[in-house]
């Protein structure tokens, strides 16, 4: 029985005597590898994504609407755009009967255009909020301030804008003090916030925050508000306070215990599931379509060993000859298909973790390359060579040495 170590050296002799056919079958392997490891950094990356920028409620965040937060089924939100709207009224309820909600806020959005001189910014998000809004929201105010309570119930026309509009109005100023125009009427800028990104595609600081009193003079009660409640660092209190404002709800919208309700809360972890639910199917169909390209590795392997034990039917008989059990024979050709896998399975980690590291710093598609993926690499790429060599390995095993021996 041989060593180890000869058996390694032989399978690595063996390998070498045949560069080019040992580097074409590498490759095929690398390529099913690297778009593995690819995919799976990719959708790793989205996760971590969603969570940071989609899902920035914060824990101790809900919020009540009449449409729904996360959903993917369209019929529900075309039904909930047929509910009764939420008022301002609505809100006072919530704040001043709901003795859990710590802070509570209401806001309202709308697209709009943005004008300064003339430049103009198509599709802005407008975003009409209540002072208190500032201590909810996880936005930071990069320069200025949020306005105040007195501005809000004045209906001041005072804003805090997104970088994107800042970028295109003052590139490379301060823009507190400016006048822009939105939706046709001046406002005066007294805050920029904190640059965002891109939110999978989406421009995500194109957007202006104005007072809400100053929101519902501009667009009246076309758009329903968003209620917004805050407990921090109270679990408990922050789940009698979902109850206390659902019910508050329910009591002013008169629905009966049996009956359904139409509105929706949402917070963090509805985002987070919902996410969850589209990249698990996302994920799912990616791996199996770049687990193909690794079993067709594995089959080329499988090809190439079949044709290396035909050729090599004289040196096995020879080897047989001086006393080479079945199983050297077996394990020198396992350890030869396993030698190439981890080759190209290590090569196509590199090649993956390349393209992952590439897509997250030229692009805005989000990638987070992990230990643990290049292990999974690593075990993927062997399992592969086990499988795959086994056939060819057994079948140079079981040669007949004096027939091997005819062989020219």
């Amino acid at each position: 029985m041989l060593l180890p170590r000869d058996t390694l050296a032989l399978s690595f002799d063996a390998l070498r005597a045949h560069r080019l056919r040992t580097a074409l079958t590498i490759l095929g392997l690398t390529m099913g590898v690297a778009t593995l490891i690819t995919v799976v950094t990719i959708v790793q990356g989205a996760n971590v994504y969603v969570e940071t920028k989609i899902a920035n409620l914060g824990s101790d965040v809900f919020q009540m609407a009449r449409t729904p937060f996360a959903v993917t089924d369209y019929e529900i939100v075309l039904k909930a755009l047929r509910y009764k709207r939420v008022y301002m009224e609505d809100y006072l309820a919530v704040r001043d009967g709901c003795p859990d909600c710590r802070i509570t806020g209401a806001s309202g959005t709308a697209q709009v255009r943005a004008n300064h001189m003339t430049e103009e910014v198509q599709d802005v998000n407008l975003n009409g909020q209540t002072a208190s809004m500032g201590g909810i929201e996880s936005r930071t105010v990069e320069i200025g301030r949020y306005f105040t309570e007195i501005e809000d119930q004045r209906g001041i026309r005072v804003c805090l804008i997104g970088a994107t509009l800042r970028d295109k109005f003052f590139p490379d100023q301060d823009p507190t003090g400016r006048t822009i125009r939105l939706a046709g009427q001046e406002y005066t800028v007294i805050g920029l916030y904190e640059r965002t990104g891109s939110v999978l595609g989406q421009d995500a600081d194109n957007f202006a925050v104005i007072p809400l009193t100053s929101f519902l003079q501009l667009r009246g009660s076309r758009n329903s508000l968003t209620i917004n409640v805050k407990v921090p660092n109270d679990p408990v209190g922050f789940d009698r306070a979902m109850d206390e404002a659902r019910l508050i709800l329910r009591a002013r919208r008169h629905i009966g215990p049996t009956q359904t309700e139409d509105f929706f809360i949402g917070t963090k972890d509805s985002y987070i599931q919902l996410w969850q639910q589209i990249s698990g199917v996302f994920f799912a169909v990616f791996i199996l379509v770049s687990s193909i390209s690794a079993i067709v590795g594995g089959i080329v392997i499988m090809n190439v060993m079949l044709v290396s034990v035909t050729e090599r039917t004289k040196e096995i008989g020879i080897r047989r000859a001086m006393g080479a059990t079945n199983g050297d024979i077996l394990r020198q050709f396992l350890t030869e298909s396993v030698m190439q896998c981890i080759v190209g399975g290590l090569t196509g980690i590199g090649i993956g973790f390349v393209c992952a590291e590439l897509l997250n710093r030229f692009t805005s598609f989000p990638a987070a390359v992990q230990g643990k993926v290049a292990v999974l690499g690593i075990f993927i790429s062997s399992a592969i060579g086990l499988f795959f060599g086994i056939y060819p390995a057994s079948r140079a095993a079981h040669l007949d040495p004096v027939e091997a021996l005819r062989t020219e």
